[in-house]
């Protein structure tokens, strides 16, 4: 169910410090500014999908800040992404603006201060994700902030007219299908994200991280693979098993642990999905590549603490 938070049902001299509060409660701390608050109207729609937090935001005028202060104060490390809907735009941070327009997105980080500037009534899109879901290294992702993303090519033309049509939805989607629906959302930001790094990647290192985007990738498109190898990774993209290994090692990981992570995660998106309750516990595994049913529980229980079914009983009631 959306929340729905209007000032135009409020005595005007009341509107926009109920905005000021509306903001904060539906992200973080942020402090909202407008040079007119006697003329101020604002309206939101805010909805959570899973772990993901959707809101279609309107307003005249106005500023929005994230300071230090209010970081030091609650900070739950999340990324925040814009998606221009109508208007205008300006966000600052790092030491740098993103302007945008209609269709355009910008990635931005609640960790460090940012400010958002509307110089006039605007729309825009609003979703944020904790950073830890994106999975993708953070000092990669700490150079695309406040950069815009175009949505008229690439992925963000395939991604900002699905994102048109969540915002015009948000008050109809049916509740059981939110959390799957929150993860879909998540892996597609996260494609998006990734093929802008790639377009960007002028050092060796960054060309490093975009290779490690790209196999990544790759292994998501292929986890009900129970087939699938480090071999195999490294021949699709024309690079020495030696090579995959190092890109793996350098994240303090492996690649088949990687893959196992990766696996028992969509396994327990599976399990907390209303939508799958009919399904055994062991169908589950086998769609990601788990064809052994016991070790199947045995890895899952290391991962979260509890057996597959015990975690289904858990989140689900059933």
């Amino acid at each position: 169910m959306s929340t729905l938070i209007r000032t135009a049902d409020l005595p005007v001299a009341e509107r926009f410090e109920f905005w000021r509060s509306s903001v904060t409660d539906m992200f973080v701390p942020l402090r909202a500014e407008t040079t007119r608050p006697e003329r101020f109207e604002g309206r939101m729609r805010g909805r959570e999908f899973g772990a993901l937090t959707v809101a279609d935001v309107a307003s005249t005028p106005s500023v929005v800040r994230r300071t230090g202060a209010l970081i030091a104060r609650s900070d739950p490390g999340h990324y925040k992404i814009g998606v221009q809907l109508n208007g205008y735009c300006l966000l600052t941070q790092d030491g740098r603006e993103a302007a945008l327009v209609p269709g355009d997105f910008t990635i931005y980080d609640t960790t460090r201060p940012y400010t958002l500037a509307f110089d006039d009534s605007y729309r825009q899109l609003v979703l944020m994700v904790p950073r830890r879901l994106l999975h993708l290294p953070e000092e990669a992702v700490a150079g695309l902030t406040a950069t815009r993303i175009s949505g008229r090519q690439g992925v963000g033309a395939l991604l900002s007219p699905f994102l048109l049509q969540l915002a015009e939805q948000l008050d109809v989607l049916d509740d059981h299908g939110s959390v799957r629906l929150g993860d879909n959302i998540v892996d597609l930001l996260v494609t998006l994200l990734a093929e802008r790094l790639d377009m960007t990647a002028p050092t060796a290192d960054s060309r490093r991280r975009a290779l490690l985007l790209r196999v990544r990738a790759y292994i998501e498109r292929h986890l009900d693979d129970p087939d699938l190898s480090p071999d195999d990774i490294a021949a699709a993209h024309f690079v020495s098993s030696r090579h995959l290994y190092n890109l793996f090692r350098e994240e303090g990981t492996t690649v088949s642990a990687w893959i196992k992570e990766r696996r028992l995660e969509h396994c327990r998106r599976d399990l907390r999905d209303p939508l799958q309750l009919h399904r055994p516990v062991s169908a589950i595994a086998a769609r990601w590549g788990f064809v052994d049913a016991a070790r199947f529980s045995r890895l899952f229980k290391a991962a979260y603490g509890a057996s597959p079914r015990e975690y289904r009983v858990t989140v689900t009631g059933d």
